[in-house]
């Protein structure tokens, strides 16, 4: 039998139950011939609910009403569920001060809608010959270009193209924020 379907009826395996009525109310602890017998008076199947609860928890229910409603329930739960993506902006080191205003506020767009941004400096040619510390900061400058607020989820770090660094939205920062904005 699959382990991953719910058991019902004569498929239940322990000897007692907490058992859950047709109307919602407790019907205690009982055994398994005395739950079953009472989900043939109600013309019902006993779904076993809990099974790894000690005792068992059942429930006296339409099986088939009992599985569309779990089926809407996670289908619910699925559309609600956003994909996070990591998005990636790319500077170079000739990158002039308005592109990377124009892609630091892409990036704080990303956030916004709830994606973590890979912020990279890509490095070619004799550029990968450089400072690393002049690299380093060329890169935290467009960070600081950023509008709203983040924290560093991968700190600034060589990648094979460059430097790069993940960033996310930080919720509570961005909330400090407005409300000081607010306060002025």
């Amino acid at each position: 039998m699959n382990t991953d379907r719910t058991r019902i009826n004569r498929e239940i395996r322990s000897d007692e139950l907490r058992v859950i009525g047709a109307d919602g109310g407790n019907l205690g602890v009982i055994s398994l011939k005395q739950a079953l017998q009472a989900a043939q008076d109600a013309g019902l199947d006993l779904i076993e609910i809990s099974p790894m609860a000690t005792p068992p928890v059942a429930k006296i229910a339409d099986y088939g009403k009992f599985e569309y409603e779990r089926s809407k329930k996670e289908k619910a739960v699925k559309a609600k569920a956003k994909v996070s993506e990591t998005k990636e902006v790319q500077i170079k080191v000739g990158t002039g001060d308005h592109d990377m205003q124009l892609k630091a506020r892409k990036a704080a767009e990303w956030m916004a809608e709830g994606h973590r941004v890979r912020a990279e400096l890509f490095l070619k040619g004799r550029y990968k010959g450089m400072d690393e510390q002049f690299l380093k900061t060329r890169l935290e400058k467009f960070l600081l270009l950023i509008p709203s607020a983040y924290k560093l989820a991968e700190s600034v770090a060589r990648s094979p193209k460059g430097f790069a660094c993940v960033i996310e939205r930080d919720l509570a920062e961005q909330a400090k924020r407005d409300k000081a904005a607010k306060q002025q």
